[in-house]
């Protein structure tokens, strides 16, 4: 399965390198899971984030449910870049006010964050009182 996803994330970075040769819109996704915190915590905690990246806009687009926390949502972040199992800092936040699931958004990202992005570098954040740094974490991943 690593292999897979390398080979992936190599053919995503490829279509990137590409440049504006053909527009696409690359599918990523992450398992929002109490287990990928750093540190993880015991919490019962699920949820996913399903995304899109459109090359010829540099748009990211997504939605991010969840179910199970310890309370409230407080915070909502994009964080990167890091592998799985490092913390970083946030790329992109999501508005105080869409904090509810489902949560819905849409940013212009920058060659960089796309670089990482697409490299799988970056992991969706969810936080509660109860969990400030983070309930529930997931890498984003591409789901093709």
């Amino acid at each position: 399965m690593p292999k897979l996803r390398l080979l992936q994330v190599a053919l995503f970075a490829g279509v990137l390198a590409a440049g504006g040769a053909a527009a696409e819109t690359v599918r990523l996704s992450a398992n929002l899971q109490p287990s990928s915190e750093v540190p993880p915590t015991a919490t019962k905690g699920s949820g996913a984030v399903d995304a899109t990246y459109d090359t010829a806009t540099h748009m990211l687009h997504w939605t991010a449910t969840y179910e199970h926390l310890t309370g409230p949502a407080t915070a909502a972040h994009f964080h990167g870049p890091a592998p799985v199992g490092q913390n970083a800092g946030v790329q992109v936040p999501v508005p105080k006010d869409e904090l509810a699931s489902p949560m819905k958004g849409a940013k212009e990202l920058t060659d960089a964050q796309v670089t990482d992005l697409m490299s799988g570098k970056w992991y969706f954040n969810v936080h509660t009182k109860e969990h400030p740094s983070g309930e529930i974490r997931g890498q984003m991943m591409p789901a093709n």
